[in-house]
């Protein structure tokens, strides 16, 4: 299927590893041209040169910190004239409330929830000044599967999801769609991380990470790549009566309720 996004340019934040990189590769594949963000230099070269060896696209790369407004303000700058957004910088950390403290909670939504809404703000007025544009929030299935041990992510993917629709529902007026991906369980790096600690702490083997995947649908976790197919249909005019929504990417486990 052609979706037709063959010179267009795509911004995207945490484009270095895991669903950033795939939604970059894939929006390659569709020929659009690439400006990546992420904090680490080395990774962005990293996912440069791949994707340039395989793709005849532009691609740029920004080595920021996307908690700091000043990124923001650098980005919009240089770069006002983006076709699509995507919002993916920003990981929050896992725990009760008491085990969370305020610095890592702060530092954290700083970085996803706050980077998120300055981002949008800033390139939205960009996209209103030329009526066109869409923006993605890649967000997380906890900001509906309510889970106390990860409170932090749980509020910020909710107030994320909430804000996506709030803006979505009135952005058509200004012919700029926003939309939101949200992911369950998906293969990256950082998942199996977690996974290997969690089989520690139960199995006293790290080996035995695997054994998480069995309750999961399907048997297992989601690729990075079903979650970038996704990003770039809603960001194509295939999908241009699409706005203020949030696609769930989680084989039905949020409907499952928290001990299915």
């Amino acid at each position: 299927m052609d979706l037709k996004l063959h010179g267009r340019t795509a911004l995207i934040t945490g484009a270095s590893k895991g669903i950033g990189r795939a939604i970059a590769t894939v929006l390659a594949e569709e020929g659009c041209n690439l400006i990546l963000v992420s904090r680490t230099a080395a990774d962005l070269d990293t996912a440069r040169r791949e994707i340039a060896a395989r793709h005849n696209v532009s691609i740029v790369t920004h080595a920021l910190d996307m908690a700091a407004s000043a990124s923001v303000d650098r980005l919009v700058t240089e770069h006002a004239g983006i076709d699509i957004l995507v919002n993916n910088a920003g990981a929050i950390p896992g725990g009760r409330l008491a085990e969370v403290d305020e610095k890592r909670w702060r530092e954290s939504w700083d970085l996803k929830v706050f980077g998120y809404i300055n981002m949008t703000r800033a390139f939205y007025a960009a996209m209103k000044e030329r009526r066109r544009g869409v923006i993605i929030n890649i967000l997380g299935v906890a900001g509906e599967r309510f889970e106390s041990t990860y409170i932090a992510g749980s509020a910020g993917n909710a107030g994320l999801v909430a804000f996506t629709k709030s803006i979505g529902s009135s952005s058509p007026a200004d012919n700029i769609r926003v939309v939101g991906v949200s992911p369950g369980p998906i293969d990256t790096e950082r998942l199996e991380g977690l996974m290997r600690r969690r089989a520690f702490e139960r199995f006293g083997d790290a080996e035995k990470w695997r054994e998480f995947h069995k309750p999961l649908p399907f048997g297992r976790t989601g690729t990075p790549e079903e979650v970038a197919h996704m990003v770039a249909f809603l960001a194509s005019d295939l999908s241009s009566y699409t706005s203020g929504t949030v696609i769930t990417i989680d084989g039905g486990l949020a409907n499952r309720g928290l001990n299915g």
